[in-house]
């Protein structure tokens, strides 16, 4: 009991920390800053022109617009939850780098808090900090569509939700074990650089895999950052796609859209002008199996790392 007062103290004061620290706040939005400016300045007319080249192809007018624009905005909104569960998770665990480099964790480390608690306390803080500003911009997302295009439910709205954790675990973790490593400020400006800038790349978030060749998107396939994000495009897109079906839309025109647009995630085989022919489709359940067995590793490697490190205190 007594541990765990610790622990609560320790989660409050960390996460004060980062929510007093404008600046780091602010770094830990960029990321979904810069997808939306993309978004609005040239993806948007990229995306849509796809749509109707996909339309043209299947033979269908679409009468209702709203249901483009909602398709493409569910495309953004799925894209920055998935980067930005990991790059605000980066970001806001800064504050244990910040601990290690002003020496606020020696000060600590003389009170009567074990090793492992305060380890925690970092992981627990980490987790419902980027929570916190993930729900922010799905609840800031979720009014966008609502404004040009809805077509979710209820149902669909707390599939994303659970997504959501499932990304912010994952973010959190890996966050967690590299910045194990990290004691400085250079090193910490570095992993922050090199993740922002490139995750959303090779996670496929800021363009279509399908728009990759084949051997690069086989490579980016095998990494488990690009399930968190295809997940998040299922339960967002598939809805939209669905409303398209209704509308008089083909079987292989909505085939098309999923394919194309990272709904349907294959290994393997090539993509022919709107949709895959070979290889092996990733269904949705191996999805999550993916990106849990990845957590799985991901905690194991953490504490591990956390058993070590105060093994060495002692």
């Amino acid at each position: 009991m007594v541990e765990l007062k610790k622990l609560g103290a320790l989660v409050l004061r960390n996460m004060k920390c980062y929510f007093k620290d404008k600046f780091l706040f602010f770094v830990s939005l960029i990321t979904p800053i810069i997808l939306l400016v993309l978004f609005m300045t040239f993806l948007r007319g990229v995306y849509i022109q796809s749509f109707d080249d996909i339309f043209k192809a299947s033979g269908f007018t679409l009468t209702q617009p709203r249901v483009k624009e909602g398709l493409a905005g569910s495309w953004l909104l799925s894209s920055i939850l998935a980067v930005s569960s990991v790059t605000v998770a980066i970001c806001s665990n800064a504050v244990m780098i910040s601990d290690k480099i002003e020496g606020t964790l020696n000060d600590i480390m003389i009170t009567p808090v074990k090793g492992t608690t305060l380890s925690i306390s970092y992981f627990v803080a980490n987790f419902i900090v980027t929570f916190i500003v993930m729900i922010c911009v799905y609840f800031l997302g979720l009014i966008y569509l609502a404004a040009v295009g809805w077509c979710l439910s209820f149902a669909d709205v707390m599939l994303v939700f659970a997504d959501i954790i499932c990304c912010v675990l994952f973010g959190t973790l890996l966050a967690g074990v590299i910045e194990s490593f990290i004691s400085s400020q250079g090193g910490m400006s570095a992993i922050s650089t090199l993740v922002s800038s490139m995750y959303g790349f090779i996670c496929g978030a800021y363009m279509p895999l399908s728009q990759f060749a084949d051997a690069m998107r086989n490579i980016i396939c095998c990494l488990p950052g690009t399930y968190s994000v295809g997940i998040l495009r299922n339960h967002m897109m598939t809805p939209y796609v669905e409303e398209l079906e209704s509308l008089g839309l083909s079987e292989a025109g909505a085939k098309g859209l999923l394919d194309g647009f990272d709904c349907n995630l294959r290994i393997g085989g090539t993509f022919d002008k709107i949709s895959y022919s070979g290889g092996i489709e990733v269904p949705v359940w191996a999805m999550y199996l993916i990106l849990f067995g990845t957590c799985a590793l991901l905690l194991a490697a953490y504490i591990s790392i956390v058993v070590v490190k105060n093994g060495k205190k002692r």
